[in-house]
């Protein structure tokens, strides 16, 4: 019989991608995505595994706002560099 409890090995922390997410798309999000996949792997291993899901999927969904926002904002700088150029000639 299968456990609902999870424990430490199948919790992800997002601990990298969350570093990418601060360096290379959103810096506001990225810190707090950071913040929250360190709880996670700090409650994963203090045992509170509830917690750790809890800041995992936390975590997982400010990388996701992070990456799209990023994103959105190099098409716009893009789309507006490209408009002026194209002005210039």
């Amino acid at each position: 019989m299968e456990s609902n409890n999870p424990n430490s090995s199948n919790i992800q922390s997002y601990k990298y991608w969350s570093i990418f997410s601060l360096f290379c798309c959103c810096l506001p999000i990225g810190v707090l995505a950071t913040i929250y996949s360190f709880q996670s792997e700090n409650a994963g291993n203090a045992g509170n595994f509830t917690e750790a899901q809890k800041s995992s999927n936390i975590a997982k969904y400010l990388n996701i706002a992070a990456l799209v926002i990023g994103l959105i904002i190099i098409i716009t700088v893009i789309a507006i560099n490209a408009s002026a150029l194209a002005k210039a000639h």
